[in-house]
């Protein structure tokens, strides 16, 4: 009796401490991711958009590996800064720079074109894989994998300090973003006409933006960069439920997070006892069918 009570505490143990939290982060990350990709697919009519279109992970993953290289000199010189928390703190804020750096390119006596703003994004995601490239370069053999870990994605760091972390600015975004679900749908029609039908589209565009910045940016800084979830979760949910963004947005979320669940526990399994990286199992799942999508897409052209 006493060996099955032992058995059963340290199980409770290991899914309060563990198995929970990682399950909740993977949930929480799952939505941000797939529904930002969704808010960027409606608000730039274009299927392709998704958070590494405007920079938003290249401006995360920029602020990781200047951690990751940099720290020790860093926190040598402001010994107040050493932390655990540095380096996904400094992949948010990479984030969120990116984002902001994006719009005030793209920002024209205050109008921003989609055009503009994609174009700003491509330039922007090109110097941070420059700066990203130049940092790894001068990176030693320990640093080198520890960034190559960290950029394939991972939910190990799912305790409950990081969840809570994670999950207040996520939700909050995700909450600003389910509330422009009409104006997006208007957006389908064109900034010309949604204008016509009283949607304000430069504040659409602002509000939008930095909501799903916001989200991702919290979601690649406690879980690294997890591909294909905000370009395929969407299009799924679009291909079974329509365009309406009334119907899209939430589906979208509570699809990205069964995928990442469904990915986290293949990733667990399919090399145990090791983990393999989350990123390269969304990945594999992930692009095989877009490549179905497209040649779908093409064939009833």
């Amino acid at each position: 009796a006493l060996a099955g009570m032992e058995v059963d505490e340290r199980t409770a143990a290991i899914i309060q401490s563990i198995r929970l939290p990682r399950a909740l982060l993977a949930v929480i990350a799952g939505m941000a991711l797939a529904g930002a990709g969704a808010a960027f697919q409606g608000l730039f009519r274009n299927p392709l958009a998704d958070p590494s279109l405007i920079g938003v992970s290249g401006g995360a993953a920029l602020g990781a590996v200047f951690i990751i290289v940099l720290g020790s000199v860093l926190v040598g010189a402001l010994p107040f800064l050493a932390s655990p928390w540095l380096l996904p703190l400094a992949a948010f804020a990479g984030g969120l720079a990116a984002t902001f750096a994006i719009q005030g390119l793209a920002q024209l006596q205050g109008h921003a074109a989609t055009a503009t703003l994609l174009l700003a994004g491509i330039a922007i995601n090109a110097l941070t894989g420059a700066l990203t490239g130049l940092l790894v370069y001068i990176s030693n053999d320990t640093q080198l994998r520890d960034f190559t870990f960290w950029s394939m994605g991972s939910l190990a760091s799912g305790g409950w300090r990081a969840v809570t972390a994670a999950a207040i600015p996520i939700l909050l975004a995700l909450g600003v973003i389910l509330t422009r679900a009409r104006a997006l749908d208007a957006m389908l029609l064109g900034e010309r006409e949604a204008l016509h039908l009283g949607v304000s589209v430069q504040r659409l565009k602002h509000v939008v933006m930095v909501a799903a910045a916001l989200a991702v940016s919290s979601a690649v800084a406690f879980c690294g960069i997890i591909a294909f979830v905000g370009i395929v979760v969407p299009h799924v949910v679009r291909l079974i439920a329509g365009p309406d963004h009334r119907i899209v947005l939430p589906g979208s979320m509570l699809a990205g997070a069964a995928l990442l669940l469904v990915a986290d526990s293949f990733a667990r399994v399919i090399v145990a006892p090791a983990e393999l990286p989350i990123g390269l199992v969304t990945a594999a799942i992930g692009s095989p069918f877009f490549l179905w999508l497209l040649i779908r897409k093409r064939r009833g052209a």
